[in-house]
């Protein structure tokens, strides 16, 4: 039609970034899209921790318990007794809402407390600390079932103090959790392989020391905020410095802080802080603060985090942490000197800084520690001790730095300021500030200002630039200017011809290497960057070779990688280069060299195929550059530029100086150095969050120049020619100083076109969920709007806006190659008040100037999408096209005439001209009506008589009204359609809106919802292709053998296919679909030996067999999928390391070493059948909902949600849309062109269209069947950290609430229950399943709950009503639950999809259309007699229904679903899961027979007794204080992990001396036993206060412990054995073969289980850990384990210890009858005649001395007294 444009899908292109940010000429730099920061903004965090178990604690005897702590919040687990491996599988949570980066910072501490009781605090065995951020960044955000290595903070050279396995995770919202598969225990009990630490931190992590040095600061703002001293400065006038600075460290969770300088600006520390921490440390920031100390509260002056990552490198060729000395940059609020900082938090680091606070020179250095020297204090409290001085030029040799603007243009100023004179000012460091006068260290150059040692240097390095440039005072802001009104909105500067400027001059350490290098790799990552977006819209639309364009970016990517090479060695020998900056520079030279290499290799390997995958490594690189290019230490700050209205700053922007930074070599220089910038101002600190933040402050376009002052010479170089500069006068003879604005004198006309087409998912801005949407288009200084469109979110405008006469200033070639950009804002009009923003996009308008032709290939413009922003988030597409035409010397006779309105009902609106708009062609749209579900109140009132409307480009369909919403929400008339004229290009199809009205009396309709279909695409119905029609012609026939009992050779694959003849392909049927034969047994594969056999009884089956198994194979299919996609990862390493085109088949061996190892070890884990595991029917596990594996069974009813309401912004984050939500409107679309010629399909009906084979809408009865098995991960609901569920189901007006059943203290219960309720279609046609929290008083809390679609399962092809199993039997565990048999639903199939069939044949074969299938023919019934039968042929064309032509899909197979539980309270953010499956019957057929019982395994009661013989080698506890001689009392005691209130003690062998004890003492331990799960069932009140029992889990272990019995004090622990009743050593036959080895080398030890053994005898060691931490063997044991049932236990009863029944013989002991008669007189002989003689006689003499003095003091008296009486 016209230039036969309209066809060529490829001439459409997304031009959402790409368009703006191309630029040619280098005068522009591009403008930053997205406005808002997002860092300081609070967010919802879910931390999740489950403590499983702990091991191996140090410590004898102890009762442990853990406590987990993040930040302030604390939570223990309960305390076990007396165990070093006590067992918890408890569940914390804790939730946050806080800022990101507040959140990551905190730590995560998990610590061992040993017998904490109401009156003691306990002692800390062990803590291990992470921090949240460490945690977040591990893949899915968890550490799953991974053991914490604990260690003694107050004694570092104590080593590992045991290990806590627990779950980590943290949910950020709307991060979905997934739960890996559960390995098999005897991986997880590989401790050391399983730390709890990331990829790459060895296990071994030794102790290291930080050392933090802090030299000095200066630049602090004069600040005091205390009202005393402005109090002191009015009354004494003194002017003392006010602020009395000191520096706080934050690391790993401990403080250190500095000496206080008092009254200090430049305050100088030279100390340093030391901390004590593991490396690598899991706390990855270093949280640096300068505070003011003050007698009320201390503030924050600035704070800085240094990232350990960066300052460091792991690699092989790595180094130790390391940095400075340097300075580092801390910025902050304004430097304003008021009371009350609004906004103070930007100083303690939250939230990006508006201005510069202070900088600070520190270094870092870190040495390990080796742990066994003796001179090291043990202690990890911080320490603070003084450091010599340091130089002056240890940071860099200070030079003399020049920063030069100019300001171009500054529009958009926000109307709200007001209109009082506005000005501009910039500011690096501390220089430039004019508002708080006082701090211009350098006024004029001469005047040091409290900075005599720098100036002196100034002077003597530069003298001569010095005298030059005298008295250069710097101008740093621009002369106030009254705004002028651009529209409603905005205001304008009028600067016209004269441009404003500024200059700055200031002094730092010349660090520009370190910046260049950054901008190097910045300038390589941006234009990868650039690359893969363009990479990515080539994908996104569908143009054609994107293969091609990302081998070109490649290229450019190797490129870049080797110039960065050649560029960054220079300049070694620079003064202050630090070690940091040396070990980094080795770093990023080898990555890059690395990145480009791999980008070389990878380039030839980019074919059209493998497109996406290289995509995603190159994303891999991107991020790795980024790393790269962050350097951690700073030198010149960052330039701020304010606007400041009436003395009043209003709004900001932060330029990093490395990007305005100039350099002679063009790599090395700043991304916006000497270019023009378009920059938006923001609003500081937390009032830039939200809406506020999103309206413009001002946008300026301004110029900036940075470089050192030697450089000088060509800073005007960039900017737009054909200006003069205007000078500050100064005396005669002197230099001239830099122009304080600029006149031009050329300028250009020009005309802009705006094709403002159309914009579609909008934001909705009323609380209708509709817009009334218009544009506003900014251009220089002029601004136009879009026609309002009511009540959309898709307006098509199709309007065309002209700008006439827009001056823009420069010369005419620079503005074509690089014209300003446009900003279009769009609008949502509001009858009342101001207009509401709904989004930003940028864009650039193609130039034509005067001279060119108008014509192809530029022009007439394409139309293009342009992506508008919202803050961050995207909130829709705009159509348009934009042209900027010069006026020549003809005026506007040379410009391409502008067609006038075609239609006059549209006034002077101009609508876009031919050439631009699309070519359009009849379409007919044809719509399925099916109903409208779960509509909510509107206004308060029921909806009752709803209607549809669908509209699209203007022309549109009603559905018939439905009369009663709550009698019938389907419609009665199913199918009707319209014709529309669209787009050929598909990609710019208008969007289809459907909106809901409810017709009330009085002829009134009030909207319901709405909802637009964006994306016509899927709707598209195209034509069967001609090969697809005539399929029938090719016979092609699949085999599909089943394997049948007798043989066992697997079914070889045989392809053999040519064009011609027919096609026999042989499917082979895994053994899953093999049948037991009638006795149950089962052969294996023979593998290496004979495996002993397992019988399967199948009695003993029941569902839960079935469904253990099938959840084995689906941890293991899992994990062969991982095997296989670490493999396939590995094989891309090594085609990268291997270079060039390696063939799949030798890669092995090309590849490198580690690959190879990799594979091999993997092996194992992909082959199921490896496994001598007995063949069991199994169904289908699925680990997410069933309909995300179908595609929602949408197959041809699909449910558009109705939206209503505001959306929500980011920052209001209760209106989520789920809240908007108001209802669903279920049916379908179908579109196609209409043409003249168009043949009547053969399947076009009348009245139905394009739909056929569609079921009647009427109300249809349904049994529905609800089966529960379990619940994991429920968040907790009580206060003791677990819950007590039930579960609730609704579903329409029937709620069942099982409450009576609910299970106590679980947050992983066990329901297996089933629930039948009736419903009708379409009234009920949600399921809602939730769990509730039982509670004694009060109301039950909801944990979690989960919605299911019914109906669309009902009606879905896919037969979703009930599972089809993977084989027929007709009895036992496997039994068929449809009513319909196989042959039937096969047969009904066959009729749906008019295919012909089935026709069974004989030898067991059954043929539909074309394909002929296989299967066993005979079943068996309860009695074992064999039947013929068809059934297992039609279930295996069923199990292969995807296969058939034509009608074929997959079938839903007989499975478990696993569903999240979400909480309405807590959106986005999982509750747990839930394992469930929905059958559905129709009432009109057969009814089903009874539920499958699926109610839980009852534990089986088993009695293990363990006969104690004999011990041996006992250590030797007791030194016998009679006698001397070394002797134990030797007793054993024994119980069942979890059972310790039922330990059993032996009788004590007293006075052994050898270690030698008899016993002959039986212990019967009677427990409940899961065999499936291998778990004992213990049930028990949890307190005296416990309302009921809880029942727990826990392996089974039998613990045996030999102890010394002490009669006065506490006996003493001498060792331990713990056997795993499933899987422990082999006892040794005699007391010389039991060694150690038992223990530690449990791995290579013969292993037998009790449960399969029943009966074992043999000796075992006992164990305990010495003062070095390793075992030593302490004793063996010799006991005889015999496990019996509880039937078998009863029958043959037993008596503990060595009653009867059964009694057992005394033990043959030494002879200890009268011994405890006798010891008294023995040991008295002993003692007094042997050990302790001469200490006796002593003790005798004085006593005896004693007695005869004390005689001689009482008779004294008396005898005085008789003697002077003379009596």
């Amino acid at each position: 039609m016209f230039m036969g444009r309209g066809q060529d899908p490829d001439t459409v292109s997304l031009a959402s970034v790409t368009a703006v940010t191309t630029n040619v000429s280098n005068k522009r730099s591009k403008p930053d899209i997205k406005m808002e920061p997002s860092s300081g903004r609070p967010v919802d965090y879910q931390i999740s921790v489950t403590v499983i178990e702990a091991r191996q604690l140090v410590g004898l005897n102890m009762d442990p318990m853990v406590c987990v702590e993040i930040g302030d919040d604390k939570k223990y687990t309960s305390m076990k007794e007396s165990t070093n491996c006590p067992y918890y599988n408890e569940y914390f949570v804790f939730d946050f809402h806080v800022p990101p980066d507040v959140m990551f910072d905190k730590i995560l501490k998990v610590s061992v407390i040993h017998s904490k009781n109401l009156l003691r605090s306990g002692t800390l065995v062990g803590s291990f600390k992470i921090d949240v951020g460490t945690i977040y960044s591990q893949p899915d955000h968890q550490f799953y079932h991974k053991w914490a290595l604990l260690s003694d903070p107050d004694d570092i050279t104590a080593g590992c103090k045991g290990y806590v396995k627990c779950d980590v995770a943290v949910v950020a919202k709307g991060d979905t959790i997934k739960t890996p598969h559960k390995s098999n225990e005897s991986e997880e009990d590989d401790i050391e392989g399983n730390l709890l630490l990331p990829e790459g931190v060895p296990a071994e992590r030794q102790w290291a020391r930080y050392y933090l040095k802090i030299y000095r600061a200066e630049g602090l703002p004069r600040m005091n905020t205390s009202i005393m001293a402005n109090v002191k400065k009015a009354f004494i006038g003194e002017n003392k410095d006010l602020v009395d600075p000191y520096v706080q460290v934050q690391f790993a969770g401990q403080k250190g802080k500095t000496s206080v300088q008092k009254s200090c600006y430049e305050p100088i520390w030279n100390e340093q802080i030391i901390f004590t921490e593991m490396f690598p440390p899991l706390c990855n920031r270093m949280k640096i603060q300068i505070r003011d100390s003050d007698k009320v509260n201390d503030v924050a002056i600035g704070t800085h985090f240094l990232d350990l990552r960066r300052i460091a490198n792991d690699g092989d060729k790595g180094f130790l942490p390391t940095l400075g000395p340097a300075w580092v940059n801390m910025y902050g609020s304004t430097r304003t000197y008021t009371l009350m900082d609004e906004y103070q938090e930007l100083n303690d680091g939250l939230g990006e800084g508006v201005s510069f606070r202070a900088r600070l020179l520190i270094s870092i250095g870190m040495e390990l520690l080796d742990t066994s020297s003796p001179e090291i204090t043990s202690s990890t409290e911080v320490q603070v001790e003084g450091i010599p001085k340091i130089s002056e030029t240890a940071a860099g040799k200070v030079e003399e730095f020049f920063l030069f603007g100019s300001f171009l243009e500054a529009t958009m100023i926000d109307r709200k300021i007001g209109d009082k004179p506005i000005n501009f000012e910039v500011t690096i460091g501390y220089y430039g500030n004019e508002i708080d006068g006082a701090v211009n260290p350098k006024p004029k150059g001469k005047k040091g200002d409290g900075d005599e040692e720098e100036t002196e240097l100034i002077h003597n390095s530069s003298e001569e630039e010095m005298d030059d440039d005298g008295d250069l005072a710097s101008v740093a802001t621009t002369p106030p200017m009254k705004p002028v009104i651009t529209d409603r909105n905005y205001f304008h500067l009028p600067y016209f011809e004269r441009k404003p400027c500024i200059y700055i001059k200031s002094w730092w350490q010349d660090q520009r290497r370190r910046l260049y290098n950054a901008n190097i790799i910045d300038n390589i990552a941006d234009n990868l960057e650039d690359g893969l977006n363009d990479v990515q819209e080539i994908i996104k639309t569908e143009k054609a070779y994107p293969e091609r364009r990302l081998r070109g970016v490649l290229e450019e990517l190797s490129q870049g990688c080797s110039q960065f090479i050649s560029l960054a060695n220079k300049d070694q020998n620079q003064s202050g280069r630090t070690k940091l900056d040396k070990e980094r520079l080795k770093l990023c030279l080898s990555e890059v060299e690395a990145i480009g290499q791999q980008a070389k290799s990878m380039r030839s390997q980019v074919k059209k195929s493998t497109v996406r995958d290289k995509l995603k490594l190159a994303q891999n690189f991107l991020s790795k550059l980024r790393f790269l290019a962050e350097e951690p230490q700073h030198s010149v700050p960052d330039v701020f530029i304010w606007m400041i209205s009436n003395a009043k700053r209003i709004a900001y922007a932060r330029v990093p100086s490395k990007d305005i930074l100039y350099s002679s070599i063009d790599e090395e220089k700043g991304k916006d150095c000497g270019k023009v910038k378009t920059i938006f101002l923001r609003i500081p600190g937390k009032k830039g969050f939200g809406p506020a933040g999103w309206t413009v402050q001002s946008k300026i376009e301004i110029y900036l120049w940075l470089g050192l002052s030697r450089q000088r010479k060509d800073y005007l170089s960039g900017l737009p020619n054909g200006f003069e500069e205007n000078k500050l006068s100064r005396g005669p003879g002197l230099p001239a100083s830099p122009p304080i604005s600029l006149t031009y004198m050329m300028k250009q006309i020009f005309q802009l076109r705006v094709h403002m087409y159309q914009a579609r998912s909008l934001f909705a801005a009323d609380s209708t969920g509709l817009s009334d949407p218009f544009a506003r288009v900014f251009f220089s200084s002029q601004s136009q709007v879009t026609e309002v469109l009511a009540e959309t979110l898709c307006p098509t405008w199709d309007q065309l806006l002209v700008f006439e006469n827009v001056e823009l200033f420069g010369e005419a070639s620079e503005l074509r190659d690089d014209p300003p950009i446009i900003v279009i804002e769009l609008y949502d009009q509001d009858t009342v008040g101001k207009a509401d923003f709904m989004g930003r996009t940028f864009a650039k308008p193609v130039v034509k100037m005067a001279d060119e032709h108008y014509g192809p290939p530029r022009f007439p413009p394409q139309l293009e999408y342009y992506q508008i922003y919202r803050g961050n988030c995207t909130a829709g597409e705009m159509l348009a096209a934009f042209e900027l035409l010069q006026i020549g010397p003809n005026g506007k006779a040379d410009l391409p005439p502008i067609d006038g309105p075609t239609d006059m009902d549209r006034g002077p609106i101009l609508p876009v001209p031919l050439g631009i708009r699309p070519v359009l062609s009849k379409y007919r749209i044809e719509v399925l009506f099916w109903g409208l579900r779960d509509l909510k109140r509107v206004n308060l009132a029921q909806v009752d008589r709803p209607r549809v409307d669908i509209e699209c480009a203007g022309k549109g369909v009603q559905s018939s009204l439905i009369s009663n919403y709550r009698k019938n929400p389907n419609f009665s008339t199913l199918v009707k359609w319209f014709e529309v004229d669209l787009p050929e290009n598909e990609l710019l199809h208008p969007p289809l809106n459907i909106r809901v009205v409810d017709c009330r009396a009085f002829g009134r309709y009030t909207l319901v919802g709405s909802n637009a279909v964006t994306t016509l695409r899927r709707f598209i119905y195209r034509g069967a292709d001609k090969q697809a029609n005539n399929w029938s012609t090719t016979e092609e026939i699949i085999v599909v053998s089943m394997e049948s009992e007798s043989s066992f050779k697997k079914v070889e694959t045989v392809v053999k296919l040519d064009c011609g003849s027919d096609a026999v392909v042989k499917v082979e049927v895994s053994r899953d679909l093999c049948l037991i034969d009638g006795k149950g047994k089962k052969k294996k594969r023979k593998k290496g030996d004979e495996i002993e056999e397992e019988e399967l009884d199948e009695s003993m089956l029941d569902w839960w067999s079935k469904y253990f198994a099938s959840i084995e194979t689906l941890t293991e299919s899992l994990r062969a999928q991982e095997a296989a996609l670490s493999d396939s990862e590995d094989k891309d390493d090594m085609d990268v390391a291997g270079g060039g085109d390696i063939k799949p088949d030798d890669s092995p061996m090309k590849g490198t070493k580690k690959g190879k190892g990799k594979k091999e070890k993997k092996k194992p884990a992909v082959d199921p059948y490896e496994k001598k595991k007995p063949k069991l029917d199994e169904l289908k596990v699925y680990p997410k909902e069933l309909e995300s594996e179908f595609d929602n069974f949408e197959d041809w009813l699909h449910s558009f949600n109705l939206y209503r309401g505001k959306a929500g912004d980011d920052d209001d984050q209760n209106v989520t849309d789920e809240d908007r939500i108001v209802g669903k409107f279920k049916g379908s679309l179908c579109m196609y062109k209409v043409s003249d010629d168009m043949p009547r399909d053969m399947n076009h009906d009348s009245n139905m269209g394009m739909f056929h084979n569609i079921p009647s809408n009427d109300p249809i009865n349904v049994l529905v069947r609800i089966y529960v098995i379990r619940a994991s991960d429920l968040h907790p609901a009580d206060i003791n950290g677990k819950a007590d569920p039930y579960i609730a189901i609704k579903l329409g007006k029937t709620e069942i609430k099982d409450k009576e059943n609910y299970i106590s203290k679980q947050l992983n219960p066990l329901f297996g229950k089933s629930f039948d309720v009736e419903a009708t279609f379409p009234m009920d046609s949600t399921l809602t399943v939730s769990i509730y929290d039982w509670d004694l008083v009060g109301t039950d809390d909801l944990i979690g709950e989960t919605k299911i679609d019914l109906e669309n399962r009902f009606y879905s092809k896919h037969r979703a009503t009930c599972g089809v199993a993977r084989a027929y039997a007709i009895h036992g565990y496997n039994v068929w639950r449809d009513p319909m048999k196989p042959t039937h639903i096969l047969t009904k199939l066959c009729k749906d999809g008019k295919l012909d069939g089935p026709h069974y044949g004989p030898g067991g074969r059954v043929k539909v259309e074309n394909r002929v299938f296989m299967a066993p023919t005979e079943i068996e019934d309860e009695n074992g007699l064999k039947k013929q039968t068809d059934e297992h042929l039609a279930l295996t064309v069923l199990n292969h229904w995807e296969e058939i032509p034509r009608a074929g899909c997959k079938l839903v197979p007989e499975h478990v679903e696993t569903r999240p539980l979400l909480h309405p309270d807590k959106p986005g953010i999982e509750q747990g899961r839930i394992e469930m499956w929905v059958d559905m019957f129709p009432k009109d057929m057969t009814a089903p027979g009874p539920a499958l019982d699926i109610s839980p395994r009852k534990p089986k009661k088993f009695e293990l007794r363990v006969i104690v013989w004999n011990t041996d080698e006992v250590v030797l506890e007791d030194d016998d204080i009679f006698t001397g001689e070394k002797s134990s009392d030797i007793f054993v005691r024994g119980w069942l992990k979890g059972q310790q209130e039922d330990k059993q003690d032996t009788d004590v062998h007293y006075h052994s001396i050898t270690g030698e004890g008899n016993f002959n003492w039986r212990f019967v331990y009677p427990f409940d036993y899961l065999m499936a799960e291998e778990k004992i069932v213990i049930s028990k009140k949890e307190s005296m206060f416990a309302w009921d029992e809880t029942e727990y889990k826990i392996p089974a272990r039998l613990n045996l412990q030999v102890w010394d019995a002490d009669h006065f004090s506490a006996d003493d622990f001498l060792g331990a054995v713990e056997l795993d009743l499933n899987r422990f050593p082999r006892g040794a036959k005699t007391a010389k073969q039991c060694t150690i080895e038992m223990v530690t080398k449990e791995a290579e030890m013969p292993m037998v289980s009790i449960f399969k053994q029943k009966r074992i005898k043999g000796w075992w060691p006992f164990v305990a850990r010495n003062e070095e931490d390793e075992f030593e063997l302490t004793g063996k044991v010799e006991a005889e384990l015999h496990l019996l049932t509880g039937e078998e236990a009863e029958k043959s009863p037993v008596g503990e210890g060595r009653n009867e029944p059964e009694p057992l013989e005394k033990p043959n002991r030494p002879d200890v009858a009268l011994l405890w008669f006798l010891i008294p007189f023995k040991a008295a002989k002993h003692l007094i005649c042997d050990q302790y003689r001469w200490l006796t006689i002593k003790i005798v003499t004085a006593l005896l001395l004693l007695a005869i003095f004390a005689l001689f003091i009482y008779n004294m008296p008396g005898y005085m007294v008789k003697k002077m009486l003379g009596a």
